[in-house]
């Protein structure tokens, strides 16, 4: 996938739910996985010619892992020319070593997030845009139906009064597979997750869940994301009924 194909995507996220204003400091929160940079490069190229001016941050939490290389993403950044800071923690040390959680993804996600937040607030953002695509928008209402009972699924746009940060989520419109398309045709420098829990969580489950749906019911995907838009959930109806007929 070509990048004028993914700006495409991202301007109509961005145009429909409203998710950049004039003066916007935006800060990316960087893994270094093919989604984020795929974000890191739609973002940086956006910013060009969007009508309304905004700027962005990169922002990378390090967990600690010891085989954690940043250097390519460090090297992309400056060749973006754009403002990168990497926090360095000791979470993984916390979760697998000392605590050493069966169940380690909700404490680490947690403890990222604060670590996150506070590098958002220190570097003058008011927004953070999280890199997740339509897949990630489907898989988190499958999880919430199958393992909570409830329709349920992240906003496009949510505000988080504790921080006074705003979250954007300019993916949604794209397809994990589109994703991989551009992070192919454009050699990003993808790092790998270090975390050894990586690929054997309830959301992998769910992920092969969805594929196998949407092999033997071709267009399941598209239905679901419409269901969801279509649902009356917060955040939802607010941006787009208001720009959608």
């Amino acid at each position: 996938m070509k990048l004028q194909q993914v700006l495409s995507y991202v301007r109509k996220a961005v145009d429909d739910y409203h998710m950049i204003e004039e003066g916007d400091k935006i800060a990316i929160g960087i893994s270094g996985g093919k989604d984020s940079l795929t974000l890191l490069y739609a973002l940086n190229s956006l910013k060009r010619f969007y009508p309304k001016k905004f700027d962005i941050h990169a922002v990378t939490v390090d967990l600690g892992f010891d085989n954690l290389n940043l250097d390519k993403i460090l090297e992309l950044c400056q060749e973006l020319n754009v403002e990168y800071t990497i926090v360095k923690t000791e979470i993984a040390n916390i979760v697998f070593d000392e605590r050493k959680e069966s169940n380690p993804c909700s404490l680490c996600a947690k403890m990222r997030k604060g670590a996150l937040n506070d590098a958002i607030k220190a570097a003058g953002c008011n927004k953070v845009a999280y890199a997740h695509h339509k897949d990630d928008v489907v898989e988190t209402m499958l999880m919430s139906l199958i393992f909570e009972g409830r329709f349920h699924t992240f906003s496009p746009v949510t505000y988080l009064d504790r921080t006074d940060i705003t979250v954007i989520r300019p993916l949604m419109y794209m397809n994990e597979v589109d994703v991989i398309g551009f992070v192919n045709k454009y050699n990003v420098p993808v790092v790998k997750s270090p975390c050894p829990a990586d690929g054997y969580t309830k959301r992998e489950y769910i992920k092969n869940l969805l594929r196998t749906l949407n092999l033997e019911n071709p267009g399941v995907k598209e239905r679901m994301f419409t269901a969801i838009q279509n649902g009356n959930m917060k955040g939802w109806t607010d941006y787009f009924g208001s720009t959608k007929k």
